[in-house]
């Protein structure tokens, strides 16, 4: 039987943080998340992932979230590239910047869509999430040997999983 687990560490992990964040490009950015509580979620695009394996957004500063983040700085993120593949759970710390040239290093035309100032407008605020752990789920091969593996076990009767999990620690 393959080995499924691979804990990653380091670049070996930032690697991979940016590989499935990009992918799935959306998350669930989950902020309120004290133990035994409801927590709030709400779809977030990211806008980089850098060299460091921080992640990095923009938000309205009068939003929740950013109401939240002022009362509790800890984040899950979880993001689904596919059906089937590219999951990524990560659990970090937030910081809210009001750093006017990290706005314009990560400013996209469709982000005009919630900030009709374009770059300049008053109300963008940037989100860094530097990761603190994390988990992943993926394939070993890519969707096309997964999918071929997948009918080839269904056919045969014999499991052919190519899938790869563990832990991430940036």
């Amino acid at each position: 039987m393959e080995d499924h687990i691979k804990h990653l560490e380091n670049d070996e992990a930032i690697k991979k943080v940016k590989e499935l964040a990009e992918k799935a490009d959306t998350c669930l950015f989950c902020t309120n998340i004290r133990t035994g509580r409801p927590f709030s979620a709400r779809p977030m695009s990211t806008q980089e992932v850098d060299d460091e394996g921080n992640l990095w957004f923009l938000s309205d500063k009068e939003s929740n979230k950013n109401m939240e983040l002022k009362e509790d700085d800890h984040v899950q993120l979880l993001y689904s590239a596919s059906n089937h593949a590219g999951f990524l759970n990560i659990f970090g710390k937030a910081t809210i910047l009001y750093d006017r040239q990290k706005i314009k290093d990560l400013w996209k035309p469709l982000i005009k869509t919630w900030f009709q100032g374009g770059e300049d407008d008053p109300h963008i605020s940037v989100i860094k999430v530097e990761p603190q752990e994390g988990y992943y789920w993926d394939t070993k091969h890519g969707k096309l040997v997964a999918f071929f593996k997948m009918f080839a076990s269904v056919v045969s009767g014999k499991t052919m999983d190519d899938s790869i999990e563990g832990t991430i620690k940036v």
